[in-house]
C-alpha cells in the first residue's frame, strides 16, 4: 500500500479515535488571535467532569500554587491558554481505550509509558534555562500517537510489528516501514494535522526519534523535540530490559543535545519515579509503584552477576546482603526520621511547609468534627513586604521573615500549628478555638509583631502585619469543605488590607468587621 493510500484508509477507518467536542473546540479556538482567557474559560466550563478534573490536578503538586485555585475562569488565568490546552488534550486523549477490533497491542501499558514519557518531558526541560514548559507535557504524551493509530486502524498487521520486536532484536521504526511502508511518528504527525494541531504539538511527534531530521529554526521546537527524544531513552531505563544501555546513552545524549550537567541529568535521574507515580494519581491511572533508576540499575547489575556465580559463591553473598541489609535498614530508621522532618519544615524559616499544613489541616478537621467543636485558622501576610524587600535587598527580606516566624511561634499555644503558606504568607491553624478565642490570638500576635525590632548588622527593622480569620464548626455545616475554610480565611484577610492592614479581621457571610 502506497503513503498516500495508506493515509486515506487510517484517516476513513472507522477505528480512528475521534477528539472530544471540547477538545476540538479548543484547538480551534487557541488558533484564533484574538481568542480571549475568558473565551477559553468559557469553553471548558461546558464539561463539568473536564472541569473538575483540570483543578484537582491545578491545585495538586503537579503545579504547587501557594493558594487554592477555585474556578477554571481562575485556573486559565494562572496557567495560561497553552498549559490549559495541554491539559485539556492529556485528559482528551487518556480516556482513548482500546478498539472494536481484537489486538495483542497493550492500551493500559501504552498510556502509562506515554504518561511517563510526558512526566520525564517536562523534568527534563525544566533543567533548561528560559525553557518554555507550558505545552511539553502534552508533546510528551502524543509522541508515538501512532503506535496507538496503528494498533486500532490495522491491529492485525500492527501484530505483526509487535512480534517482530518483542525479542529486542527488530527496532519498531524499522519493522513499521517494511510492513507499512511509513513510521508511527508520520502517522502520528498526519493524524494529529487532521485534527487541526498547531506546529508545537506537531512537529515534535514527527521528530522525536531524530531531533536532527527537523531542520526548522524554531528554538520552541528544537527544545521541545529534544527534550522529548530524551523522554524516550529515560523511560527505557524504567519499562525495557536493557536499562543500563539506555542509562549511558540517555546521560550522553542529555548532555549532547541540551548541555546539561552531570547534577542536573543526576538529579532527573533520582526523580522521575516518583514524579511518575505522582502523575499516575493526578491524570487517573492506577499505575503501580515505579522503581528508582537506582533500584533497576542494580538489580540489572545483580542479574547479570549471578550469571557466572555456582551456588556456594551465591549463599555467601546471599549472607553478607542479609546482614549488609539489616545494618542499613537500622541506618535508614534513624534517616527517614530525620527526613520526615526535613519533608515538612520550611527550609528559610524552619516552620512547617504548606505541605504540612493541609496534611494537619485535614486532621484538625476531621477531630473537630468527631468532637463537635470549634476550629479557627488564621491566614497572616506580612504588609507592604514586596516594597520592603524592594528597599533592603532579598537578604534582609529574609532575615525578616525568619524573626518574623520566630515571632509568631514564641506567642502561640503548644498544640497551635504555624506554618509558612507561601511568600510573605503564613498560616496558623487553632484548634478547639472559636472566633471570640481566635480574634484575641490574632490581636496577641499582630501586637507581638508591630512592637518587634528586628536587628541585624546595627540596622533596626519594624514590619505590621494583616490577619485573616476564619471560624468554624465544621460537625453542623452541610457543605464543609477545606477548601472553603481557606477561602474564608483569604477573604478575611483580603478585608483587613482593604481596611488599611496592620488589623486582624474576622470572616462573617454578612462581612461585618471586627476589629480591634
Amino acid at each position: 500500500m502506497q503513503k498516500d493510500e495508506l493515509l486515506k484508509a487510517v484517516l476513513s477507518s472507522d477505528e480512528l479515535p475521534t477528539l472530544p467536542t471540547v477538545a476540538s473546540r479548543l484547538i480551534s479556538l487557541t488558533s484564533k488571535e484574538d481568542t480571549t482567557l475568558s473565551d477559553i474559560a468559557d469553553l471548558v466550563s461546558q464539561d463539568i467532569s473536564l472541569s473538575a478534573k483540570i483543578l484537582k490536578v491545578s491545585n495538586s503538586a503537579f503545579y504547587s500554587f501557594p493558594q487554592q485555585v477555585g474556578s477554571i475562569q481562575q485556573a486559565v488565568s494562572i496557567l495560561g491558554t497553552n498549559a490549559v490546552r495541554s491539559l485539556v488534550l492529556s485528559f482528551s486523549f487518556l480516556t482513548i481505550k482500546t478498539g472494536k477490533k481484537a489486538s495483542n497491542f497493550n492500551f493500559e501499558k501504552f498510556w502509562e509509558k506515554s504518561l511517563a514519557s510526558a512526566v520525564a518531558s517536562r523534568l527534563i526541560l525544566e533543567k533548561v534555562n528560559d525553557a518554555n514548559t507550558e505545552e511539553i507535557f502534552v508533546s510528551g504524551l502524543l509522541q508515538n500517537l501512532g503506535e496507538l493509530i496503528f494498533a486500532r486502524t490495522f491491529p492485525e498487521e500492527y501484530d505483526k510489528v509487535l512480534a517482530s520486536i518483542e525479542d529486542d532484536q527488530h527496532d519498531r521504526i524499522g519493522t513499521e516501514i517494511s510492513i507499512f511502508g511509513v513510521d508511527h511518528c508520520f502517522i502520528g504527525h498526519e493524524v494529529a494535522r487532521h485534527w487541526g494541531f498547531p506546529p508545537i504539538l506537531l512537529l515534535p511527534i514527527l521528530h522525536h526519534h531524530d531531533p536532527a531530521s527537523y531542520q526548522g529554526d524554531n528554538q520552541k521546537v528544537q527544545l521541545t523535540t529534544k527534550a522529548v527524544y530524551l523522554s524516550d531513552l529515560l523511560i527505557n531505563i524504567i519499562f525495557s530490559t536493557k536499562p543500563e544501555e539506555y542509562h549511558k546513552q540517555f546521560k550522553k545524549e542529555a548532555k549532547k543535545l541540551l548541555g546539561l550537567r552531570t547534577d542536573q541529568i543526576d538529579s532527573i535521574l533520582n526523580d522521575i519515579h516518583s514524579r511518575v507515580d505522582q502523575a499516575g494519581k493526578y491524570f487517573g491511572l492506577q499505575i503501580q509503584n515505579t522503581k528508582s533508576v537506582q533500584d533497576i540499575l542494580q538489580e540489572a547489575n545483580v542479574r547479570l552477576s549471578l550469571l557466572n556465580l555456582d551456588y556456594s559463591q551465591m549463599n555467601k553473598q546471599l549472607i553478607e546482603a542479609k546482614i549488609a541489609l539489616e545494618n542499613l535498614t537500622k541506618e535508614l530508621v534513624n534517616k527517614n526520621k530525620i527526613l520526615d522532618n526535613l519533608a515538612n519544615i520550611d527550609g528559610l524559616t524552619e516552620v512547617y511547609n504548606h505541605r504540612y499544613f493541609q496534611n494537619a489541616l485535614d486532621q484538625e478537621i476531621n477531630r473537630s468534627n468527631r468532637n463537635e467543636g470549634y476550629i479557627s485558622l488564621l491566614l497572616i501576610d506580612i504588609d507592604h513586604f514586596k516594597i520592603f524587600n524592594d528597599t533592603h535587598g532579598h537578604q534582609v527580606g529574609d532575615f525578616i521573615l525568619r524573626e518574623f516566624a520566630r515571632v509568631l511561634k514564641t506567642n502561640l499555644r503548644q498544640y497551635d500549628t504555624l506554618a509558612r503558606y507561601g511568600g510573605e504568607e503564613f498560616v496558623i491553624i487553632l484548634p478547639e478555638t472559636d472566633s471570640e478565642q481566635g480574634l484575641a490570638v490574632g490581636e496577641k500576635l499582630r501586637e507581638a509583631i508591630e512592637k518587634s525590632s528586628f536587628e541585624e548588622n546595627h540596622q533596626i527593622y519594624h514590619v505590621t502585619a494583616s490577619f485573616g480569620l476564619a471560624c468554624n464548626r465544621p460537625a453542623t455545616e452541610d457543605h464543609f469543605s477545606k477548601s472553603k475554610f481557606i477561602n474564608m480565611a483569604d477573604t478575611a484577610l483580603y478585608d483587613a488590607k482593604n481596611q488599611g492592614r496592620n488589623r486582624v479581621t474576622l470572616f462573617t457571610p454578612k462581612k461585618k468587621w471586627f476589629k480591634f
